[in-house]
């Protein structure tokens, strides 16, 4: 059983690595989305995303999004090998 804490150290650890957010926007939408996991707080995380229009933004969200699979995080590690949480 995975808990709130045990998100928040997964991706704690995971700072500064590329991440793949897949998030549910409700009535059957979701988006996928390609960033940098930029910092964790107690209460949420926030990933810097970037597009092909040389622009980036930022989104945030809660571990409690991850725990109840809102939003599913896939983390690529060094040799672009997929680890996701949830």
């Amino acid at each position: 059983m995975t808990s709130v804490a045990q998100i928040k150290k997964d991706l704690e650890e995971c700072i500064g690595m590329k991440v793949i957010l897949k998030a549910n926007r409700g009535r059957k939408k979701t988006t996928v989305r390609e960033g940098v996991l930029e910092s964790a707080y107690p209460s949420l995380f926030i990933v810097r995303i970037s597009n092909d229009y040389d622009s980036s933004r930022t989104v945030s969200y809660t571990y409690s999004d991850v725990l109840t699979s809102t939003v599913e995080v896939t983390i690529l590690d060094e040799s672009e090998r997929l680890v996701s949480i949830s």
